[in-house]
């Protein structure tokens, strides 16, 4: 640069600027003015230069015009998948936001406002400065909290060494995943599936081995299939009960056989997602996998309290299990996040002294779940062709909508797979809901009924309406 700079009448020097993903531009708009508001004093042999408040354009040495930013990603972002329920549930809220009148039945999300008792005690702690850093693994308040509640209610015994609290069940999750997973491993996932757990086993370099299930067998896993698919690369059992998407819910009896078969494999350990434990319809019951005989030591238990209680913005969820996993967790933890938020630690608190099961506040909310589920159930059931598993739990709907596969929409076009038709249903019913793809079943679409019963009334209207117009294509 200092060759340019010819005499004490320099003023301006030059850059040549090449902008990332568009065809080159003329020279002359590659230019850019940059102000410099110091005083700066250039020398060159000659004699000094006086000092300037100088305008420059910066253009760059011929020899570098070819030089471009590398924008590559790691091949572990790379493999995986965005979120659909994410990207869905955020299209409809823009569609909303734009005037669009769309129902929204993709989320799983409470309708319900957190209970009052909860709040308040989020209130209180903002009011009195509990406003700072806890423990990495969370307060020993909450910690001795979750203990007594898994003590109580699940019939497990563990220290508050052997919990750890997080931003959120998913934040548990993907941790877990990280820590007891090498390069190379099996996780194995039934399907349907909640859409994250394959892409978590793919950030830990390990491989997701997928279990397909039928809506014959209510969506429940095949102990014998599973048998079949165990290797000595398996890692990484993960069962949900309640299920997202299916509501299913695993009986003790199965997971009794489940248990005998993992008791084979040393190196298989079982990740038990109970996020919707309390969300479950008499006779249905709950049994966690970690109070079966002998698996304890294998498994890791996620749970949290967005579902239940109704806190899905105070992101707050938990890992118990053998302190060597949880401590190895906690370490993730400490280098990613650090610590979950204090307010919700104490609301967190507030929570589990509701009652068993969450006292009167959840079980008012699980009353109104099971009504909207029973008007599902029976409004599609009338549907020809449709297939349906009711849900035990949770409130989600995974209903087998493929005999509409191969018809016609005027102004849309055909209906290939789950996909299309929820993009249908989205265009012409506007209603929001889930393709069956993104769970690993294409066969079905996913409708979350975490709305009140007189939207989910609207939205079955609309749906039945935008199905009955589908034609059957004229075969020449």
């Amino acid at each position: 640069m200092a060759n340019s700079l010819h005499s004490s009448s320099i003023t301006r020097v030059g850059f040549r600027t090449q902008f990332l993903g568009a065809d080159l531009v003329p020279e002359s708009s590659c230019f850019r003015s940059v102000s410099f508001p110091y005083q700066l004093k250039f020398f060159v042999p000659a004699k000094p230069v006086e000092s300037y408040k100088m305008s420059a354009v910066v253009k760059a040495v011929s020899s570098l015009d070819q030089v471009e930013l590398d924008l590559s990603l790691s091949p572990r972002v790379n493999s995986v998948k965005p979120s659909k329920t994410v990207a869905i549930t955020d299209q409809a809220t823009a569609l909303v936001q734009a005037g669009v009148p769309v129902i929204r039945l993709a989320a799983g999300e409470p309708d319900f406002d957190t209970p009052a008792p909860i709040a308040e005690a989020g209130k209180t702690a903002i009011r009195e400065g509990y406003t700072r850093y806890t423990p990495n693994a969370g307060t020993l308040e909450l910690r001795e909290a979750i203990c007594r509640k898994l003590k109580e209610e699940n019939g497990l015994s563990y220290t508050s060494d052997q919990i750890l609290v997080s931003n959120g069940a998913k934040q548990s999750i993907v941790q877990a995943v990280l820590a007891v997973c090498s390069p190379g491993d099996e996780v194995l996932i039934p399907a349907p599936f909640w859409v994250s757990y394959p892409e978590m086993a793919r950030l830990a370099d390990a491989t997701p081995v997928i279990l397909p299930t039928r809506i014959e067998d209510n969506f429940l896993l095949d102990p014998k299939l599973l048998e079949s698919k165990l290797t000595e690369k398996s890692r990484l059992l993960i069962l949900c009960s309640p299920s997202n998407p299916t509501g299913s819910v695993y009986h003790k009896g199965l997971l009794e056989e489940i248990a005998k078969i993992a008791a084979r494999h040393p190196r298989l350990l079982v990740l038990s997602d109970e996020i919707y434990e309390h969300i479950i319809y008499s006779p249905a019951t709950h049994t966690s996998f970690a109070s079966l005989p002998g698996m304890w030591e294998r498994t890791l238990t996620v749970n949290g309290f967005s579902k239940a209680f109704a806190m899905t913005g105070w992101r707050l969820g938990y890992l118990a299990g053998p302190k060597h996993f949880v401590a190895a967790c906690n370490k993730i933890q400490s280098q990613f996040t650090s610590g979950a938020s204090s307010i919700s630690q104490k609301a967190a608190v507030a929570a589990l002294g509701l009652g068993h099961a969450g006292g009167e506040a959840v079980a008012t909310m699980v009353k109104a779940f099971r009504e909207r589920r029973d008007f599902l159930v029976r409004s599609f059931g009338e549907l020809e062709g449709v297939k349906i598993s009711e849900p035990k739990g949770a409130f989600y709907l995974f209903i087998d909508f493929s005999s509409y596969y191969g018809t016609e929409a005027e102004g849309f076009g055909k209906i290939d797979n789950s996909e299309s038709l929820c993009r249908y249903l989205l265009d012409q019913g506007q209603v929001a809901l889930v393709p069956g793809d993104a769970f690993g079943d294409d066969t079905c679409i996913r409708i979350s009924y975490a709305a009140s019963l007189t939207t989910v009334q609207a939205a079955v209207e609309r749906i039945k309406k935008a199905l009955i117009a589908l034609k059957r294509p004229a075969h020449v």
